[in-house]
């Protein structure tokens, strides 16, 4: 028979919050392995509780992973031991590389890019 304790309630979301945070840091070692050995990121709100992740490789290549809660992200942050940085500009910003894809989807049709849909 299952536990309906208060404790056991109160212990079920952050017994979650650990298995997210542990596949969180999971794909950031992951991520670091494949992009030169190590990665660095920056954490973000960004919307209802959600946290983006934003990483860049040792290679420059980057990406996004999103936690539930600021909480999740540090933590996995701390396990996947991942360099943070307060903010995403100055010296982190200049490892991101950057190619053609995103040149062609920042600029539009400036660069032979997608046009802005027509609202």
């Amino acid at each position: 028979m299952a536990d309906t304790t208060p404790q056991a309630d109160a212990a079920a979301p952050e017994a979650t919050a650990d298995r997210k945070a542990a596949r969180l840091a999971k794909q950031i070692r992951a991520f670091a392995t494949s992009h030169g050995g190590s990665a660095e990121g920056q954490l973000a709100h960004i919307a209802r509780g959600t946290t983006r992740i934003a990483l860049v490789g040792a290679n420059g290549e980057w990406g996004n992973l999103v936690a539930p809660s600021m909480e999740t992200a540090r933590t996995a942050a701390a396990l996947a031991g991942l360099t943070l940085h307060d903010d995403f500009d100055g010296e982190f910003a200049a490892k991101v590389r950057t190619g053609p894809y995103e040149w062609s989807r920042m600029a539009g049709l400036q660069l032979g890019g997608p046009a802005n849909p027509q609202q």
